[in-house]
């Protein structure tokens, strides 16, 4: 069955790159469609009333499916394209899989990129103004708090689930690699994260 797909995402937002990893690994051919989301443009609109990417649309046999914003397309994936798996395979795995994704979509957002990501890519996209130092600072050390956090999950471990990489891998990546792309990680005080870092960025879905 041929099945065309196309993405609209945002080179720069976390949940976009977690969409094109996902795909990646599953190895499903797309077309990327890059958005200007802040201006809400009405074919995104169309899509998704939220205006907020990404989207994915697949075609197959003349019927469309809309699939929007990274949860929901990670689980379209699962579900329509198991392998590889990367919820995980036992249920304990998937549960813990899904904790972590919430983790980072959730409270990694909430606590570093609505922070840094707000002052330095968004007040520029929305013409805000010049960043503040002092929500810089505060982004960058809640950044510790989470990059020492992953390093816990690392301990015994070889990604942060367990023995094989996951949607969790990609969810912290893809998060992490826009920050990292601004030079704000502080690498050399997290060894181990760094290691895991660059083995998830070693995958081919990643080189893109």
């Amino acid at each position: 069955m041929s099945v065309e797909r196309v993405l609209y995402h945002f080179p720069l937002d976390p949940a976009s790159r977690q969409a094109r990893l996902a795909l990646g690994e599953k190895k499903l051919t797309f077309r990327d469609e890059p958005v200007r989301y802040w201006e809400q443009p009405k074919e995104l609109l169309k899509l998704n009333p939220s205006g907020l990417v990404p989207v994915l649309v697949e075609t197959s046999n003349g019927e469309k499916t809309v699939v929007c914003e990274i949860r929901a397309i990670l689980e379209h994936l699962e579900e329509a394209y198991p392998e590889p798996p990367l919820l995980g395979a036992s249920r304990a795995e998937k549960a813990e899989t899904r904790r972590l994704l919430q983790w980072f979509d959730r409270k990694f957002d909430y606590e570093v990129n609505a922070l840094i990501l707000h002052e330095k890519m968004e007040k520029r996209l929305y013409g805000l103004g010049a960043p503040e130092l002092a929500a810089l600072r505060a982004g960058r050390e809640a950044l510790k708090t989470h990059l020492a956090y992953i390093e816990y999950l690392l301990r015994d471990r070889d990604y942060l689930i367990g023995r094989r990489i996951t949607a969790a891998d990609f969810a912290a990546a893809a998060n992490l690699s826009v920050i990292d792309y601004f030079g704000d990680i502080p690498w050399r005080e997290f060894p181990q994260a760094k290691t895991w870092y660059m083995k998830v960025k070693s995958r081919p879905a990643f080189r893109t």
